[in-house]
């Protein structure tokens, strides 16, 4: 294992850095079974406990699996389970909302203030950015705006009204997602969010501002949602 002599990180993380950068490279690929800890603690010359500590901080990031009795398995980060970690709003009974889509946007512009502040960009900077309607059973219930770094998504210039979600994005490209941190607020809606959500002008909406991250920390996507839940609601797990 490469590694930085002068390096105050401790010895777990920088396996943790090693083992990921096999699986955003392509060497374990999506359901493949990795070596046991044994095997992978021998080669990288470390103790069992301190190869156990990686990979049990890779499982609790979803990038990897283990299953009692066959092994530990490299998960695909585009799945339905993993996809829809970052969307947390509900139904009255609990069951997450499969969106639909409409009226879906993209363009290429140069980033504004706020996403230059959200993604962490330089000045002169570009962003796809994409606008929807996100629909339950045909009810909109959530207007998006999202913004991504036109330097991590290079393919999406080709994109037509398909935008892949941000976990087969990240797949695509070789980013392993890690995080997200969203900002919960209320505010009521202007003329354009009641149109789109086919409610009164001032009525409250649910305002998610939400910042999606790579195990780097680097972020990946910003989305503003504003959403009228009527009945629904917003559920945040701690873990």
């Amino acid at each position: 294992m490469p590694t930085n002599h002068f390096s105050t990180r401790p010895l777990y993380l920088q396996l943790r850095d090693a083992l990921a950068e096999r699986v955003a490279g392509g060497e374990w690929r999506p359901g493949a079974a990795i070596p046991n800890e044994g095997d992978l603690a021998r080669e990288f010359g470390v103790s069992a406990g301190t190869m156990r500590k990686a990979l049990d901080l890779l499982e609790d990031e979803h990038l990897l699996t283990r299953r009692q009795g066959r092994g530990t398995f490299v998960n695909d980060q585009s799945s339905e389970e993993l996809a829809v970690r970052f969307c947390n709003v509900r139904k009255a009974d609990g069951r997450r909302i499969v969106s639909q889509f409409k009226d879906i946007e993209i363009s290429e512009e140069a980033a504004d203030e706020m996403e230059r502040a959200r993604l962490q960009l330089a000045p002169k900077d570009r962003v796809f950015r994409a606008h929807r309607i996100r629909l339950d059973k045909d009810r909109p219930f959530m207007v998006e705006t999202l913004s991504l770094p036109a330097a991590l998504f290079p393919d999406l210039a080709k994109s037509n009204a398909a935008l892949p979600h941000v976990a087969e994005l990240a797949q695509r490209h070789g980013i392993l997602l890690g995080k997200a941190e969203e900002r919960v607020s209320v505010e009521t809606a202007t003329t354009d969010v009641a149109k789109a959500l086919e409610i009164e002008v001032g009525a409250p909406v649910v305002v998610l501002d939400r910042v999606v991250f790579g195990l780097d920390r680097r972020p990946v996507e910003w989305r503003m949602g504003r959403c009228h839940l009527a009945g629904g609601h917003y559920l945040a797990e701690m873990r």
